[in-house]
């Protein structure tokens, strides 16, 4: 499938087509409805009749839609990759120069200073991509969390990404998880992504917001009081 600037309609296609039967499957061994987050990990699953869902318990291998690595991350992830001997990468994937940037006078300045200071990282990242049919981001071209969501989240998706704000394409309901550059090799390749099932955490809000409040407020909250061990290994549904 041949990567481009958005999400191409083959792969939503492709996504969408086996949820109706997957979703029978699921209902059957469950035995009760499934939640969004539930219906969006078994619709991803690399053995729908064997795979184990116990929450917060169960080890499954799964099949991600996409791969997106930061220009840090990226680097070693891609020379395992090149190891490989394939021709192209097995699933979209894109790389995103923008860590490598540093804040310190202004943004004219500072993406000058990245491009001379990396210019080494940044023609390998770029030599790589082109040879191999990742998507390339520039740098300058936006941060990739962000540029995740407004070009390559979709709802009931499934993406995996070497940065720590990756889950921020949650917003688009879809599965997005940060991951270590070696998970993103083994998806690149064509092999599974092994997670524990997981612990589902739900938020039922009533009332409305008042004020300057907006419903990332109440995100950061949640998260605030989840901490981080609260939240680790579950999806916090609203």
């Amino acid at each position: 499938m041949a990567v481009t600037a958005t999400t191409p309609t083959t792969l939503l296609d492709e996504v969408y087509a086996r949820l109706p039967e997957r979703m029978d499957i699921a209902r059957r061994r469950l035995g009760r409805p499934l939640t969004l987050s539930e219906k969006i990990l078994f619709n991803h699953v690399a053995d729908p009749e064997g795979a184990e869902m116990e929450r917060g318990r169960s080890y499954t291998e799964l099949k991600p839609d996409r791969v997106a690595m930061q220009d840090a991350t990226a680097q070693m992830a891609l020379l395992q990759f090149m190891t490989a001997g394939l021709a192209q990468v097995a699933v979209p994937t894109t790389v995103h120069c923008d860590h490598l940037i540093q804040a310190h006078v202004n943004a004219r300045t500072d993406l000058a200073a990245a491009k001379e200071a990396n210019k080494e990282v940044y023609d390998f990242l770029r030599s790589v991509a082109a040879k191999y049919c990742i998507g390339f981001w520039q740098p300058g071209s936006g941060i990739i969390h962000q540029v995740v969501l407004e070009q390559y989240a979709f709802p009931g998706g499934m993406l995996i990404g070497t940065d720590s704000h990756t889950p921020n394409a949650g917003g688009m309901a879809m599965v997005a998880v940060g991951v270590g550059g070696a998970d993103a090799v083994d998806v690149m390749v064509g092999d599974t992504f092994g997670l524990r099932w997981p612990k589902l955490i739900g938020i039922r809000l009533t009332g409305a917001l008042s004020g300057w409040a907006a419903p990332k407020d109440i995100i950061l909250k949640v998260a605030e009081r989840l901490t981080v061990r609260g939240g680790t290994g579950a999806i916090v549904e609203y």
